[in-house]
């Protein structure tokens, strides 16, 4: 006589298969109960108001705006040109130098912004506490002061 193929871990997931499609019937029922208890249609609407908040009343239609689709813009706006006259030349004073390695630090007078400075990018001899000018380029960990000149 062979042994039967319903073992206990096969009947208790069918168990709670049975229990859970249970479960899905009995809200199901809730949810038709509630639907005609309260006499709503579904999910509510939710409306913007002038300020773009969410609301759930319909928004005044005296305050509606027309928006011409040519006036939106989606990307970043272009630049117009202004008349003033961007100066790529920074003042600062040289925080840290060593002559012997080669590179230092200064410090923009603006911004109190750090910029690495390498000997190869200096056009006068520097030293530490030094008022300098100098210009600002893209290098391998951020801006690096370049044509640095004492003022």
């Amino acid at each position: 006589m062979g042994r039967s193929q319903q073992t206990f871990n096969k009947s208790e997931k069918e168990k709670k298969r049975l229990k859970k499609r249970e479960d899905k019937r009995k809200k199901m029922e809730a949810r038709k109960a509630e639907k005609e208890a309260n006499g709503t249609s579904g999910i509510p609407l939710a409306y913007v108001d002038y300020n773009g908040n969410l609301t759930d009343t319909p928004p005044d239609p005296t305050n509606k705006v027309k928006v011409e689709a040519e006036n939106i813009e989606v990307s970043i706006p272009k630049k117009e040109d202004s008349d003033e006259e961007f100066d790529p030349v920074r003042q600062g004073k040289v925080s840290f130098y060593d002559s012997s390695k080669g590179f230092g630090f200064i410090i923009d007078m603006e911004t109190n912004e750090k910029h690495f400075t390498h000997v190869s990018n200096l056009e006068d001899d520097i030293a530490e506490n030094d008022k300098v000018t100098f210009e600002l380029a893209k290098g391998k960990r951020g801006m690096d002061a370049v044509k640095v000149k004492l003022k």
